[in-house]
């Protein structure tokens, strides 16, 4: 059925709709990490760039005698009141300062490719960590949009870059996480690599469908891609002949050497 203009998604219920799939996405691989790390039922977490809080809510869950600080610069997907050992706080991640030892945990997941310091975060990070505390960064390495599996995809892809980079992404900064973790400090540190693109799976696919149908038209506005091209890409995202890898995603984690 086509929607009249009045029955549109808000902008608003936009950024949730695809808040939601991100996490269904994404949600499963971050939690099977975190729960073989050995976290403490009073450990201390900071989620960095909590955006719709199903991280927060579910590490208040796993340190029940615990604390969990969801941080993001917008909070308004956010609820407190999910957890009474959960603090939302509406901040800039770049800006805020915890004391040296705060938090046995801390998550920044999606969060470091589109800062303007991503390293500067990392090392402040570094030092929020108790001994023994671990750190758990999740970030996203974009391959090339010329290297693409079809015409179309080539075309959607580079225009999809071209607005992240507009806003000031780095595209590969998710590539130096593993050593850079090492750089800093950190011990046992390891990664796990998930292939992103057309064809990964249904919830990636459901989430770049959904993507481009609420947020493509700026893409077309600005002359980057045509209409007819956004809405090929979403009619082969589940043929197998579009099949492609676009995208890894880095899960590195490390942890801070006892005292």
């Amino acid at each position: 059925m086509t929607r009249t203009p009045q029955e549109e998604p808000t902008v608003d219920q936009s950024e949730a709709i695809l808040s939601k799939l991100w996490e269904r996405n994404y949600d499963p691989l971050t939690t099977d990490i975190i729960s073989r790390l050995p976290l403490r039922p009073d450990a201390r977490c900071l989620d960095v760039g909590a955006g719709a809080g199903s991280m927060a809510y579910w590490l208040a869950e796993r340190v029940p005698d615990g604390s969990v600080l969801a941080v993001d610069v917008d909070t308004t997907l956010l609820d407190a009141s999910r957890s009474p050992n959960l603090t939302v706080r509406r901040a800039d991640v770049e800006q805020e300062e915890f004391p040296e030892g705060s938090f046995d945990l801390v998550l920044a997941r999606g969060v470091l490719s589109v800062l303007r310091a991503p390293d500067e975060l990392l090392e402040r990070a570094v030092r929020w960590l108790a001994p023994g505390g671990w750190l758990v960064a999740e970030d996203f390495y974009f391959l090339p949009g010329e290297d693409a599996s079809t015409p179309v995809g080539r075309a959607v892809i580079e225009a999809y870059l071209r607005a992240f980079r507009g806003h000031g992404a780095d595209m590969r900064f998710a590539r130096r996480l593993p050593a850079r973790l090492a750089q800093l400090g950190l011990a046992s540190v390891d990664l796990h690599l998930r292939p992103l693109g057309p064809g990964q799976g249904e919830y990636e696919n459901e989430l770049m469908r959904r993507r481009l149908e609420l947020q493509g038209q700026p893409l077309v506005d600005n002359g980057w891609v045509s209409a007819e091209q956004l809405t090929e890409f979403v009619a082969t995202l589940d043929r197998p002949e579009a099949r492609d890898v676009t995208t890894l995603l880095f899960s590195v984690w490390g942890r801070r050497p006892e005292a």
